[in-house]
């Protein structure tokens, strides 16, 4: 019997060699606009530059603990206009669930704040401390938090990036009772995320994440919805899955069959690949109102109100 389309594609992986797998999951290496090597420093400059004038400029609550752990804790910025029923986005930052941090992280506070839109920033306990399973769970408790904090919100908009969109992918599939509150999520963001996680065990990614297949099968969406397409969001919940024109041809597959995934399943769901872009400006260039993504979110949040 032939093999399902989705899953075709996703053996596909399995016919490049070690060194073109490694390649094609090392996103600094499809920058073109720099060296490969000066990337994730730009990148973190970039970001930590934005945090700092974020916290100068805005109000804001820093390191709020969402949880009891060390690591579980959230920047949270104000609109100039104080209000209990805002829209709130949180943002999940990517480093392949073992490097990145919130403090460097507020990229998009001062355009999204401008327009009335709370924003929080969480930190999660990334690899080796951190387990897959554990960093789900914490992201879903800091989407718990904010909706008992902020009952009266206007919807949560969850993005994440590159493993931050993974994270926030597994919130299609979070099961929140045993939480006892169910976040009043309104729109996923998930930007040059990865979906399925079984060809990064056979890249140098995996050696601080110690995934065995079950780990990655049990923490890839694509497979799970696939399987089980349990869905906390309603069908009109917005699911933006948005690449970059420069991202590899692998993180653009899988985008792009998480997308149809999403679609196969009733979710409303739509894909976006934006020009000119690469893995790490399609970030950095949301410090920007007239960017692109910027308005993208902006709209999203809006014309759901």
């Amino acid at each position: 019997m032939a093999a399902s389309a989705p899953a075709a594609g996703r053996a596909s992986w399995k016919t490049l060699s070690a060194e073109e797998l490694e390649k094609q999951y090392s996103p600094s290496r499809w920058v073109i606009r720099m060296k490969a090597e000066d990337v994730v420093n730009t990148f973190v400059g970039t970001g930590s530059q934005a945090t700092r004038k974020a916290r100068a400029t805005r109000r804001s609550q820093l390191d709020v603990p969402y949880g009891d752990g060390e690591g579980e804790k959230m920047d949270i910025y104000f609109p100039d206009e104080d209000s209990k029923a805002s829209p709130l986005f949180l943002f999940i930052h990517g480093g392949y669930w073992q490097s990145g941090s919130k403090d460097d992280s507020a990229f998009m506070v001062n355009p999204l704040t401008a327009q009335g839109v709370v924003v929080a920033i969480v930190a999660y306990d990334i690899a080796p401390r951190g387990t897959l399973d554990l960093m789900r769970d914490q992201v879903a408790r800091s989407l718990v938090f904010l909706q008992r904090r902020y009952p009266s919100n206007k919807g949560i908009y969850l993005c994440g990036h590159s493993a931050g969109a993974h994270l926030a992918a597994m919130m299609l599939l979070a099961s929140w009772t045993k939480h006892g509150v169910t976040p009043n999520l309104q729109g996923f963001l998930l930007v040059s995320g990865i979906y399925d996680l079984e060809p990064l065990m056979h890249t140098s990614q995996n050696a601080p994440l110690h995934m065995a297949l079950e780990d990655a099968q049990r923490n890839s969406p694509q497979r799970c919805l696939e399987v089980t397409p349990a869905r906390p969001v309603g069908p009109a919940c917005p699911v933006l899955v948005v690449v970059g024109q420069y991202d590899s041809p692998e993180f653009h597959r899988q985008s792009r069959e998480f997308y149809e995934t999403l679609h196969r399943v009733g979710l409303k769901a739509s894909f976006q690949e934006l020009p000119g872009v690469d893995h790490f400006d399609i970030i950095e260039n949301l410090t920007r109102e007239d960017d692109i993504l910027t308005q993208i979110i902006l709209k999203t949040i809006f014309l759901s109100l």
